[in-house]
């Protein structure tokens, strides 16, 4: 194939999706507004569950050869998470969001002090060096 036949392809290509982005405006302008539209809390809290399961799938089929670098990551993951929800029980003015944001703050905790101490080295940093 050469190159003026490459190019008039992809000039009727091009075509052919100006055609069809032309009509699928029209048909988005014909159909007007979504009359039924998600809430947000169902939307946040489907993706919550869908994480929920995904993340136990994915936890309890890690073989023990990798479970400690795992930890590892999952301890700096969460003290990212820690820095998210200091900020978000700082920064917001709702009660509900302080709320979740310290229960944010002390569940995290709990994730990163677990980890070091399964990984054993919480222990490691208090022993003496010789």
């Amino acid at each position: 194939m050469t190159q003026a036949e490459l190019a008039t392809q992809a000039e009727g290509l091009a075509a052919q999706a100006l055609a069809l982005a032309e009509q699928a405006r029209r048909m988005a302008e014909a159909a007007g507004p979504v009359a039924q539209t998600v809430e947000p809390f169902l939307l946040l809290l489907t993706i919550f569950l869908l994480a929920c399961f995904v993340g136990y799938y994915v936890v309890w089929n890690v073989t023990p050869a990798l479970h400690s670098p795992l930890m590892g990551v999952t301890n700096a993951i969460s003290s990212v998470i820690v820095v998210g929800a200091i900020l978000a029980a700082g920064l917001s003015e709702s009660v509900a969001a302080q709320i979740f944001g310290f229960l944010g703050v002390m569940l995290a905790a709990v994730n990163i002090f677990g980890g070091f101490l399964v990984t054993r080295r919480m222990l490691s940093m208090f022993k003496k060096k010789g």
